[in-house]
């Protein structure tokens, strides 16, 4: 480019749309700023800009947070909520192949044999929920609970699964829902982010694209707190830093952002302001926060919670003081639901792991008044298969394969319909026949349940509104209370 070329490129700059607003103090920078400071939400023409502070949904909503427990890994449903005697009856025997109608499976061949669950069911509370042994403390709730039999998926595999279950798209790139809730809502907390993820167990196979942002503005994703006693890092200043230093640190690093904001209109920028800014008073929050060691010791115990670990139940426990202090969204990860190779003894352990938890969760919210408006939502991406997987090459034995047909979730408080048992699956727990519920009428109805029409709670990016239930879903009625 010669110096001519330079020159007037310069000149058409300054002479651009978004320097004149600039220039006219009118710029989108500083309505996404003077929305950011004053916690309130922007105009619609500017989408991104509004930052933090509470928002109104489209109509009042039963919820006002969530606590999203996700299984990840696919639990056997088979196993703990789908009770299905004729499995015994068949066992050993293969799936008569007007049930099966042609699936194909990554893991097993079609005719593998049926295997019939090794856990006792029993019905539970006025409700008669079916839970099966494994689940000793989830039954104690079983009138607080809503049990779906009949959830279907599109993904067959972990990855795009989890995705699937948590963006309304098998994609990478797409907002989580907790981002969307975070979008929609904003923020009741000014001193704790507004979508918090905490995570027991392994990776998650579909990444971090599980409590991502996607093409939302990234002050919507998830914040993901490390594992451990020291779940935030960083909230002590350094050797030679004092609070007034750091303050001052801040504050002119602020009004660069902001000059700069005010130039390009950047709402990634005021993301940036908003980040700085709440990491310092995260740091007056956040210790009393992770400090489990405030709770009586009864809670502790009904919990299975020891301050200092890393635990789900220490998990479930931050859960419930998160959503007290005004944090949005709270999503609990815990991989370890893949049991490809002896289903009953992963089954045992995990739900040793995590029953007693989820059950202190829904009785302590609901003793302090918080269930009402808190959605409790536990499941994972999809279930497991009613035929048995074994592999001497792969070393398996006595498994489930991957079963996107039919798999069970359950829900809690927030509008959630209590003691409810919604669908069915057939004899062989293989297929839904009664009350289907797919992944984007779920997403539906939770949106529902928050106050949104899942229709209307959109992003315009690349020319196309977006939303989570892409351009699916409808609610399902049954399950609101």
């Amino acid at each position: 480019m010669n110096l001519d070329s330079e020159f007037f490129a310069e000149r058409r700059q300054h002479l651009s749309r978004r320097w004149f607003f600039k220039d006219c103090a009118m710029g989108l920078g500083g309505l996404a700023l003077a929305s950011l400071l004053n916690g309130s939400r922007a105009d619609a023409a500017v989408p991104s800009a509004s930052m933090r502070g509470v928002k109104l949904p489209h109509f009042a909503g039963r919820a006002k947070s969530v606590i999203y427990l996700f299984m990840a890994g696919a639990p056997s449903q088979l196993e703990l909520f789908d009770y299905k005697p004729t499995l015994a009856k068949y066992n050993g025997q293969p799936v008569p192949k007007d049930i099966l109608g042609g699936q194909t499976y990554a893991f097993i061949k079609p005719d593998s044999a049926i295997y019939a669950p090794e856990f006792k069911f029993e019905r539970h509370g006025q409700s008669g929920q079916w839970m099966s042994e494994a689940l000793p403390h989830l039954s104690q709730v079983a009138d607080d609970i809503a049990v779906v039999r009949s959830v279907s998926t599109d993904a067959f595999n972990h990855a795009p699964g989890q995705i699937f279950m948590n963006t309304g798209s098998q994609q990478f790139g797409r907002p989580s829902f907790g981002s969307w809730v975070s979008y929609g809502l904003g923020s009741e907390s000014q001193d704790l982010p507004a979508f918090v993820v905490l995570n027991s167990a392994g990776g998650l196979s579909g990444g971090a694209g599980n409590y991502g942002a996607g093409f939302l503005p990234t002050v919507h994703q998830g914040v993901l707190f490390r594992k451990g006693a020291d779940p935030v890092l960083y909230l002590s200043n350094p050797k030679g830093m004092s609070g007034n230093l750091q303050r001052k640190t801040l504050d002119v690093i602020k009004e660069l952002n902001e000059e700069r904001l005010g130039i390009v209109g950047d709402p990634e920028i005021a993301t940036r302001i908003n980040s700085f800014e709440l990491a310092y008073r995260m740091q007056m929050s956040a210790p009393e926060l992770v400090d489990l060691s405030r709770e009586s010791a009864a809670t502790l115990e009904s919990y299975g919670a020891e301050p200092g670990k890393a635990s789900f139940a220490n998990n479930c426990l931050l859960a419930r003081r998160m959503v007290e202090r005004g944090v949005r969204f709270v999503q609990l990860f815990h991989e370890a639901w893949d049991h490809h190779s002896d289903v009953k003894g992963g089954v045992k352990a995990q739900a040793g792991i995590t029953d007693k938890a989820c059950a202190a969760l829904i009785k302590d919210l609901k003793q302090r008044g918080l269930l009402d408006s808190t959605l409790v939502v536990w499941g994972g991406e999809f279930g497991r298969t009613p035929q048995v997987e074994g592999s001497i090459e792969l070393e398996r034995s006595l498994g489930r394969d991957h079963h996107p047909q039919a798999f069970s979730m359950w829900m809690a408080g927030g509008g959630v319909k209590a003691g409810l048992s919604l669908g069915e699956t057939d004899d062989f727990g293989f297929n839904v026949v009664k009350d289907k519920v797919h992944v984007h009428d779920l997403h539906a109805t939770l949106m529902h349940l928050l106050g949104f029409n899942h229709e209307k709670l959109t992003y315009r990016f690349q020319g196309r509104d977006f939303r989570l239930t892409d351009v699916f879903g409808d609610v399902v009625t049954p399950l609101l209370a």
